[in-house]
């Protein structure tokens, strides 16, 4: 999901050669990924809480496994903020 936002903010950055809205419209979708990345480092980091509260013995299992989802979510979140920033200079400048 939040692939398809980046790459539709992207898409306006393509398609608005000097459309201020549009450029606006595609910033705001390309900071909606770096929200729901937040919501679902959020909602992983619980999950695994739960899960090692459950069975103390995986946790060397289940914390790496998790490292590796939020490195992996992070990254869509600062892609996103990226975009949205060049579409922002656009904007501006």
């Amino acid at each position: 999901m939040l692939q398809l936002l980046n790459s539709i903010a992207v898409n306006f950055l393509l398609l608005a050669e000097g459309d201020l809205g549009l450029i606006a419209i595609g910033a705001g979708i390309a900071l909606l990924a770096g929200l729901g990345a937040g919501i679902g480092m959020g909602i992983a980091t619980g999950k695994t809480t739960e899960a090692i509260s459950r069975q103390p013995e995986m946790e060397g299992k289940l914390r790496t496994t998790l490292m590796i989802g939020l490195v992996f979510m992070e990254m869509i979140a600062i892609f996103g903020v990226f975009i949205a920033i060049l579409l922002a200079t656009r904007v501006i400048g």
